[in-house]
C-alpha cells in the first residue's frame, strides 16, 4: 500500500491472511505469517517469474538486506495481536551464471526475496543478525511469545 513501511505491509499481509482463515473458524485461534525481503528500501516479495528471480538475487547480491515477518495471531469476539521480527543477513557476491543455475533449481520461486536461507542459497550467506527461523519464515520465538500473551485475550 502507498506510504506505508516494510514492517506495515508484512503486518497487514499476516492480518489479511488470519483474518481470511478466522472468518470460516471464528471460535478458533488463527495464525497468519507473512514475510518481506529489503533492500534499498525496495520491499521484494515472491519473484514473479526466473527473470524476477534473477533481478532480485542481482540486488541482493553483495549487500545486507532486512528480512522482515509480520505475525498475526486472530482470536474469538474480535481479539486481534500483531507483530513483527527483523533480521539482517548478509550475502556474498554471487555471479550471474550462479544466479542463473540457482533460478533453474526452481528453490526461489515461492520464497520472498528470491532465496531459501535453508536450502541452496545457504552458501552465499556468510551472516545474520537476528532470529534464523525469521529468514526461514517463521519467527518461532516471537510467535510462542504471542501464544503465551494470547491465553489473556
Amino acid at each position: 500500500m502507498p506510504g506505508e513501511s516494510a514492517r506495515q505491509c508484512a503486518e497487514r499481509l499476516a492480518r489479511e491472511k488470519a483474518l481470511a482463515v478466522r472468518a470460516s473458524r471464528p471460535c478458533e485461534l488463527v495464525l497468519g505469517a507473512d514475510t518481506v525481503v529489503v533492500v534499498d528500501g525496495a520491499v521484494l516479495g515472491k519473484p514473479l517469474n526466473a527473470e524476477d528471480a534473477v533481478h532480485m538475487l542481482q540486488m541482493l547480491s553483495g549487500r545486507v538486506h532486512e528480512v522482515i515477518t509480520g505475525v498475526c495471531l486472530a482470536g474469538p469476539a474480535e481479539k486481534i495481536r500483531i507483530g513483527s521480527e527483523t533480521t539482517l543477513v548478509s550475502v556474498n557476491v554471487i555471479s550471474v551464471p550462479e544466479i542463473r543455475a540457482y533460478v533453474a533449481t526452481g528453490e526461489p520461486m515461492d520464497k520472498a526475496g528470491a532465496y531459501g536461507i535453508q536450502g541452496i542459497a545457504s552458501r552465499w550467506i556468510p551472516r545474520i543478525e537476528g532470529d534464523y527461523s525469521n529468514v526461514v519464515g517463521l519467527p518461532i520465538a516471537l510467535v510462542y511469545r504471542m501464544l503465551r500473551e494470547a491465553e489473556k485475550i
